[in-house]
Formats: C-alpha cells, sequence, structure tokens
C-alpha cells in the first residue's frame, strides 16, 4: 500500500503528521456526553478489550461481567454511541455500539457527531494512538483500575479524514478484517478439533484401559460406561484426602494459579486483578496435590476445573485440595481421571446454593474407575505422550492466529493514522466475518482470576 503524497503536522501528541486533507478533530468536539438511565428490561450490553462493544449475551465471561441486581442506575446505549470503561479505557477497553441497550454505571457513554462514520470511529477509537492518550489522560493507584478524567478526555486528539475517505477506509478495512478473522476462525477450529481428539483419547484410556480386546463390565457409573472386568470400582475418599495446609504461619511465596486446567506461577508482587488482602488465607499445595475449582457452577461452563501440582506453593483456600493415597492410585492417574469428569461436565450435576459451589463434603463418594497400578502407570505415559504431541501442534497454529493477529492490529493502526493511502484501493465483494473472540489458553481469556473466585466464595 502507498503513502499519501503530503503530510502536514499534527497535534496529536504520538503522531508527527497526517495527511494534508485529515484534520485533528479534539475527542469532546465530535462528541456529546449523554446520561439516560432507569432503562430496565433493555438488551444488557458490555465492552471488551478487542472487541468493543458487545451483547452481554455474546459473552463468555459472564462469571466475571456479573450484572448487578439493580440496574435503575444502568445507562441507555444507542447505536453510533461510543462507549468508554471508565477505569479500563486506558487499556482500550472502548468501542462504538451497533446495538440497542443498557450499560453499567461504571461506563461513559457518548453521543457521535452525525458527520463521522460511526464505524470509522470504532476503529480509531481503538487504535493504540488513540489509547495510549486515555493513559495519560487516566488517574489512579495500581496498574489496573485507573479512572480517566473527563476534563482530559475532550482534548484526545481523533485525526478525521474527509467523510468520503472516511468511508472508504471502512470498506476496506471490513474487508481485509474479515478475511483475516476468517482465517483465525479457521485456526481456531483446528486447534479446537485437536483438543477434543485429546480429550476423547484421554477419556477413552482411563475409562477402559488400552487394550481395545480386554473384557469388560458394567462399571455402573453413567458417564463411564464399560470397564476392563479386572479393573475395581471405588469412591473417591477412598482413594484421596482433601487437604488443607494453612499459609498462615508457613509464609510461602511461591504464588500458584489454576489457568485453563493447568497449575501455572504467577508473580505475587504483581498490582494486576483483584488482589487479596493477605495470602495468609492461602493454602499450601505439594507436587502430586490435585486441585479442583467447584464454584460459580451455574455461570462457567467452559473453563477446565482440575489441575496437578507439580511444586509446592500457595493457592487460593476456594480451591479443594486433593492428596492420592499412593497404595490406591497414582497421583497424575487420579487428576487424568478427575480431568476427564470434568470434560464430561460431571461436576455441574453436584451444585447447589446461589453460585452452585461445592467441595470435598459432595464429591467424596464419586465413585471412579482403578486400575492396578502398573495399567495406570501405562495409561499416564500414554496420555501424557498423546497430549505432548497436541500441544506442539496447537502451539504452532497460536503462532500463526498471533501473527496474523498482530499483522491485523498494525494494518488497522496504518490505515486510521493515515500511514498508507486506501482511496484507490477497489474492495471487492466480501462475506463478513465478525471479530473473533479470544479463547483457549491466550491472554484476557476464558478464566476468572483465582482472586475473584476466592473473593465470590467470601461472600
Amino acid at each position: 500500500m502507498k503513502r499519501f503524497i503530503s503530510y502536514k503536522p499534527t497535534k496529536h501528541p504520538y503522531l508527527e503528521n497526517i495527511p494534508d486533507q485529515w484534520s485533528d478533530n479534539p475527542f469532546g468536539r465530535i462528541t456529546t456526553s449523554k446520561l439516560v438511565q432507569n432503562n430496565e428490561g433493555e438488551e444488557l450490553l458490555s465492552v471488551f478489550l478487542r472487541r468493543g462493544v458487545v451483547r452481554y449475551t455474546d459473552t463468555s465471561q459472564k462469571q466475571v461481567h456479573k450484572p448487578s441486581e439493580d440496574m435503575s442506575k444502568y445507562q441507555l446505549v444507542e447505536p453510533r454511541d461510543v462507549v468508554l470503561n471508565n477505569q479500563q479505557a486506558w487499556r482500550g477497553s472502548v468501542g462504538v455500539s451497533k446495538f440497542h441497550g443498557i450499560v453499567s454505571p461504571a461506563y461513559f457513554v457518548f453521543s457521535l457527531d452525525a458527520s463521522v462514520n460511526a464505524d470509522y470511529m470504532n476503529y480509531a477509537i481503538r487504535d493504540s494512538a488513540t489509547v495510549a492518550q486515555f493513559v495519560v489522560a487516566s488517574k489512579g493507584v495500581g496498574s489496573i483500575q485507573r479512572n480517566i478524567n473527563p476534563l482530559a478526555l475532550k482534548y484526545v486528539v481523533v485525526p478525521l479524514p474527509p467523510r468520503e475517505e472516511q468511508d472508504q477506509i471502512v470498506r476496506f478495512l471490513d474487508w481485509k478484517v474479515s478475511e483475516i478473522n476468517h482465517f483465525i476462525q479457521q485456526k481456531r477450529h483446528e486447534i479446537a478439533l485437536l483438543i477434543e481428539l485429546m480429550n476423547t483419547r484421554t477419556k477413552e484410556a482411563v475409562f477402559g484401559g488400552l487394550n481395545p480386546s480386554t473384557t469388560t463390565k458394567d462399571s455402573d457409573i453413567h458417564w463411564v460406561g464399560d470397564i476392563p472386568a479386572h479393573w475395581e470400582t471405588k469412591v473417591l475418599f477412598e482413594v484421596a484426602a482433601e487437604q488443607s495446609n494453612s499459609n498462615k504461619t508457613v509464609h510461602n511465596q511461591n504464588l500458584l494459579s489454576l489457568s485453563y486446567g493447568k497449575i501455572v506461577n504467577k508473580d505475587i508482587n504483581t498490582t494486576e486483578g483483584l488482589l487479596p488482602a493477605s495470602y495468609d488465607t492461602y493454602q499450601v499445595v505439594d507436587d502430586g496435590n490435585i486441585i479442583l475449582r467447584l464454584t460459580d457452577l451455574q455461570n462457567d461452563k467452559r473453563s477446565l476445573r482440575v489441575g496437578i501440582a507439580t511444586q509446592t506453593g500457595i493457592i487460593t483456600s476456594a480451591y479443594t485440595c486433593l492428596k492420592a493415597r499412593d497404595d490406591y492410585v497414582l497421583p497424575h492417574y487420579l487428576y487424568l481421571l478427575l480431568h476427564s469428569y470434568d470434560i464430561c461436565k460431571v461436576f455441574y450435576s453436584m451444585g447447589g446454593g446461589v453460585r452452585q459451589s461445592i467441595g470435598y463434603g459432595e464429591i467424596k463418594r464419586m465413585s471412579l474407575p482403578i486400575p492396578p497400578t502398573d495399567e495406570q502407570q501405562e495409561i499416564i505415559g500414554y496420555c501424557y505422550a498423546l497430549r505432548s504431541n497436541i500441544d506442539k501442534m496447537t502451539a504452532e497454529l497460536k503462532h500463526e492466529i498471533a501473527f496474523i493477529t498482530e499483522y491485523r492490529t498494525r494494518m488497522i493502526s496504518d490505515v486510521v493514522t493515515g500511514k498508507v493511502d486506501v482511496r484507490d484501493i477497489e474492495v471487492p465483494e466480501f462475506a463478513a466475518e465478525d471479530t473473533v473472540e479470544d479463547t483457549g489458553d491466550e491472554e484476557e481469556t476464558d478464566e476468572v482470576s483465582d482472586e475473584e473466585v476466592e473473593d465470590n466464595a467470601n461472600d
């Protein structure tokens, strides 16, 4: 793509120049603040990083973005309205709405001047050059919650081309972004198929062993079915005990987190996200402990709830920690077995209460198929080798997604800041592909934070 023939200086603090025919426009000149409340019954909307304004029903993070019971102060949003998350605008939680609905009082809502193409504004306001100005216009304690200053917001500079050029930019970007989104969707589908294959093979192994010709019997466990005839059936408390070691006197500083079915390290000195008043309330877990997140069962039915610790550390006490009885079951076999139960959504039928949270008491009588120890070891080796191969393939696919996502961001930025000229590019007919929602174990994802789990459990 070519550059414009001539440029001029700009008042934009993060751009050196803009095309000659473009103009600098303060945010306050092209928008008008609005506040319309008492619209209960309207569709609930939200604002997401990288997605802009979305319908609440179209999101997968209902366990995080829970609406208030009293929506009388929620604000009316109409198509073309600009919506900013007051505390998250500096991270890019902004957008122009295509929908009619209501948003939290924590948002700022503005009507957009009729002279501006709303879709162009949606691209421009989420560009890094604009978001960088929101950072400067925001203030607060820590690095996650920063309130934007309404007065400073008025002077955020948005470069605007003539309306006809705005329209062409939108046509071009919609075309190219749709192509990229389609590519990403294909790669995500490939990842989903690989994960489904891994889960299916894992379930087959831990429910039925590795010898397909072995004699079987009915396990009397609905989601398991037939098992090898020489296997036993045990209840959970026979093969594992709950472990609850307080960090109050230990003061362990190795912070762990359950993320997408994996126990991972987390920086204890982070200032991001919800933070506990003290890590003394956390529990100490050891290598080989199985960790289960059995909270908020009614909202979150996507994320993986079972992981196995491979080191000593601390994790929120809202989780259930199990220690395998080695004379009956190997820790990694028990993990794979409970992981398979998780895949089968077994735990969701056991919940109760407002948040449908359960603990060891509700699962300790759950029946489990238990093979001899030597078979357990063979199944562990098979499943982890399978997982290693699948992880390599999905890592390559995620690398492709990351590369094309970075290209998409750079392309949009180059176009809406006037670095390239798309006026003469002919846009063909194309099938629109909506913004791809981040899934899997990429950042911002589907998991509620450990701290929020603990906060919910203590409410």
